[in-house]
Order: C-alpha cells, then structure tokens, then sequence
C-alpha cells in the first residue's frame, strides 16, 4: 500500500500522518474545515482558550454528526417502509392477475 507522510494543521500545531493517497485531500479539507469552526469560535466567542476551542468544535461536529446519522436513518425508513408498501400493493395486484386467469 503506498502511504505518504503528510501534515495536518490545526490549531497552530503540525500533526504528522500517514495516510494513503486517497484519504489526503478528505483530511486536508477535514483540517481546514476544523480551523476555520476555530477560528469562526474565537472571533465569535471570544476564547482564546485553544483546548476550549477545540472542544466547542469538537462538540459542534458531533452533534452536526449525529443529526446526520438520525436523519439517514429516518430517510431510511421512510423507504424502507415505502418499498414495503409498493411491494404489498405489486404483490395484490399480481394475486387479482392470478384470479382472473
């Protein structure tokens, strides 16, 4: 597997990973991402607080994360019980096919 070394910033601080070439870019936006929610919370908040900081953002992404994963499982079954419906009604309509024959 071909891994490359790179550094994420955040919070004014270098953390060295070792990644594979598909996960860099999703990582160098995730690190950008988190500077500018720090960033967003110190001039909105004023803190300057760095561990502070980074745990506002880490509690804003957990909670964003869970009000995603709650609504794809809501979406999820909404469908779920839609194609159950559409099956009942596919499944009827072929037993009335059936009983016309």
């Amino acid at each position: 597997m071909n891994e490359l070394s790179i550094k994420i910033k955040i919070a004014d601080r270098d953390y060295p990973m070792r990644v594979s070439p598909e996960e860099e870019e999703r990582l160098r936006v995730a690190g950008k991402f988190l500077n500018e929610r720090l960033k967003l919370f110190r001039e909105q908040f004023g803190i300057t607080d760095k561990q502070d900081l980074l745990a506002m953002v880490a509690l804003e992404t957990a909670a964003d994360r869970l009000k995603t994963v709650q609504a794809v499982t809501q979406t999820d079954s909404t469908f779920s019980d839609k194609l159950t419906r559409l099956n009942d009604t596919l499944n009827a309509l072929n037993l009335d096919e059936k009983a016309d024959h």
